[in-house]
């Protein structure tokens, strides 16, 4: 059977690849850098399942360590030039979406078939995991695809993931990073203690109060860690279900859905969210790294307050 370990083999063979052309990297002064952070990720991938909690530890230390010191830098891969990329794009048209197009057809239609796919009676992807096992198999038959299509050279798509990944930087492992966070904060009980400071400091004898605390800690929490999903536990434990639910008798289907849409105007409101927020700017060239958020805080606090009547007016209501 087909399981999540062979997707972490075949991510780890890809910032392997990285840290590899980034030691040999003579033009980024930065190379050891950049060589020891990817290798470290690619370790992770590889070796992560087998390692105790200390060790996986001591590795996001020293990943945290090369990034939060300036270890990385920004890599010059061999590519192709600006004027051959335009000539290639020219002649192939919008063909050149084709690979592009796979990894979601083929994601949609795994997960969609390859459930309850079997081989001689063996169940060939684990259920659990099938959607992101579809999300491998598109990746890679894009990259197939697409090397037998436009011929380039073998090593250009670790040359072009390097570039892509080196322009991000740290910010693209945050969002692994942020995930772990949520867990950690749901295994110490915060929620627990949110919901204690809350009723200790802040009057919530009424439905809108709980609501509007809820909203917010949503929002606040997910700026804090940059993740909806982390922060959903935290505030749901806190406030959600003690109060919202049991107390005043909300709709616990209402109250998540609306809840996470006001976790994600945090989303909107932080560099936190560097996939979002951050990556874009990154990759646009914007003069202002943080641009993205200035110009979507007045949505988000519209939609926060939204959110809070929706929430008023319909979670005690059905």
């Amino acid at each position: 059977m087909i399981t999540l370990d062979y997707v972490y083999i075949v991510a780890g063979l890809a910032f392997a690849g990285f840290a590899i052309l980034s030691a040999f990297d003579r033009a980024n002064r930065k190379r050891f850098g950049n060589a020891g952070f990817w290798g470290l990720l690619a370790a992770s991938f590889f070796f992560g399942s087998y390692l105790s909690d200390l060790e996986n530890g001591i590795l996001v230390l020293a990943l945290v360590l090369i990034g939060g010191f300036g270890g990385l830098g920004l890599g010059k891969p061999q590519t192709t030039s600006p004027e051959e990329r335009r000539e290639s794009a020219a002649r192939r048209g919008n063909g050149l979406f084709i690979p592009a197009l796979i990894i979601p057809a083929v994601a949609l239609l795994g997960t969609l078939f390859l459930k309850t796919a079997h081989l001689d009676g063996i169940q060939i992807v684990d259920p659990k995991q099938v959607s992101l096992i579809s999300l491998a198999f598109g990746i890679v038959l894009a990259l197939v695809v697409a090397m037998l299509w436009l011929r380039p050279p073998l090593l250009a798509p670790l040359q072009e993931g390097r570039r892509l990944i080196d322009t991000i930087g740290w910010a693209a492992i945050l969002p692994q990073m942020l995930a772990s966070l949520g867990a950690v904060f749901t295994l110490a009980d915060v929620g627990k203690q949110v919901g204690i400071i809350a009723s200790d400091y802040i009057p919530l004898d009424q439905p809108f109060e709980a609501v509007i605390v809820f909203c917010l800690g949503m929002a606040a929490f997910t700026a804090i860690m940059g993740n909806a999903f982390a922060a959903f536990p935290v505030m749901t434990a806190a406030i959600g279900l003690p109060l919202i639910v049991v107390k005043f008798h909300g709709n616990p289907a209402i109250m998540g859905a609306i809840g996470m849409l006001s976790g994600f105007c945090g989303t909107l409101t932080t560099p936190m969210a560097a996939n979002f927020n951050i990556v874009p700017a990154a990759l646009l060239e914007l003069p202002d790294k943080n641009g993205v958020i200035k110009a979507q805080l007045p949505t988000a606090g519209l939609m926060l307050i939204a959110n809070m009547i929706l929430m008023y007016c319909l979670a005690f209501r059905f």
